[in-house]
């Protein structure tokens, strides 16, 4: 049986935190099953979820997906570069057409 499979058909969420109510990808994994299913693990927290490690039970530690870099200013330029051109009068008669204007 896969580690995946294992893992959800046996663990539980132990422990209930705002994020846990907020965010439905929030999974336990014992020290043991870090240790021998490492590589699954940090494949399920690049796919975005985040695990929660427990000691006995017990949270101890958190693993999250870390932010994306940012772009640097050239990459931002470049992009910047390649924007469509913006007509701003046609822009403004399609706010008017699409807005209330009596508020």
């Amino acid at each position: 049986m896969r580690f995946g499979a294992l893992f959800e058909a046996t663990h539980t969420h132990r422990r209930s935190r705002l994020t846990r109510d907020t965010l439905s990808s929030v999974s336990d994994v014992t020290i043991r099953d870090l240790r021998n299913h490492g590589g699954e693990v940090v494949d399920r927290v690049l796919s975005g979820e985040t695990i929660v490690i427990t000691r006995s039970g017990v949270p101890v530690a958190e693993l999250v997906p870390l932010p994306p870099e940012g772009l640097d200013a050239a990459a931002l330029l470049a992009r910047w570069r390649h924007l469509p051109s913006v007509d701003f009068a046609t822009f403004r008669a399609d706010l008017n057409r699409a807005l209330d204007a009596s508020l």
